[in-house]
């Protein structure tokens, strides 16, 4: 199954994502909310996926993010048994309908609570990252493995996503953040920020607004590459999980580093 949905994906993607990619006219673009746009591409996205999905797993139902826009008790979906997919059908949808990248095709698969597979397209580098649990995690074919040493704060760089944070506390982390060797504000876009920590191109990531399509996929190839995704009171992330703040980290050692340096005080209460 993991190859039929990562072709899939690759179909919807192509046929009807990237076709509308610079080429998006103004009543295609709508806002949901401040600041949270929808385009047609996300709308017709989402319900080829949710045909192909459902047909490739009799019985299974689909979480996804236009239809708990829609109807926000599709969302309860997830506390069931079951077969579950979470879907974003683009990822980092500011960016597209902006005609920027990165943006992402995102798909993962709960089983009775735990995600066990998951897939993350980025549409036009064409990097696709796939994990199954218990199994690793394959970027274009070829198995990674998040970094396995803690060079000390100074010697770490990553994303705070400082958006959604309470005034207060984003006041603290980015203050604190002089700590270590590096940050930015990342590239608003989970499906691209998750698969740079598990191949290195940064060693941790943090955000506060935590919506299981954003981040369900993300993490199991991050824990499947050795690295750890937590909230920030040091709880497991969970795809039921209703908790705001999460830190995600190469390996624990960094987690905890990288947890000590910006929050010193500890986790908000």
């Amino acid at each position: 199954m993991l190859d039929q949905v990562a072709e899939l994906i690759r179909e919807v993607a192509h046929t009807v994502v990237l076709p509308r990619f610079q080429r998006l006219s103004a009543d295609e673009v709508h806002q949901k909310s401040p600041g949270d746009l929808v385009t047609i591409a996300d709308q017709e996205s989402e319900r080829a996926l949710t045909r192909g999905l459902t047909a490739l797993l009799p019985g299974s139902v689909v979480v996804g993010e236009e239809a708990v826009a829609a109807d926000a008790s599709v969302r309860d979906r997830l506390g069931g048994s079951g077969s579950v997919w979470v879907v974003d059908p683009v990822d980092g949808t500011n960016n597209f309908a902006a005609g920027r990248t990165p943006f992402c095709v995102m798909v993962a698969l709960v089983r009775d609570g735990e995600t066990t597979a998951s897939w993350i397209l980025d549409v036009v580098a064409d990097h696709l990252t796939v994990a199954e649990l218990g199994a690793g995690v394959y970027r274009d074919g070829e198995r990674i493995k998040a970094r396995a040493d803690d060079p000390g704060a100074a010697g770490l760089h990553g994303v705070i996503a400082g958006k959604y944070f309470p005034d207060e506390l984003r006041t603290e982390v980015l203050t604190n953040a002089a700590g270590l060797g590096g940050y930015t504000g990342g590239r608003h876009c989970a499906g691209y920020e998750y698969p740079a920590v598990a191949v290195d191109e940064q060693q941790f990531a943090m955000f506060w607004r935590i919506l299981p399509w954003d981040h369900v996929p993300g993490a199991l190839i991050v824990r499947e590459a050795g690295g750890v995704v937590r909230y920030l009171d040091g709880a497991e992330h969970r795809p039921t999980g209703d908790q705001r703040g999460l830190l995600v980290a190469a390996n624990e050692d960094i987690w905890h580093t990288v947890h000590r340096t910006l929050l010193p005080s500890g986790p908000p209460v």
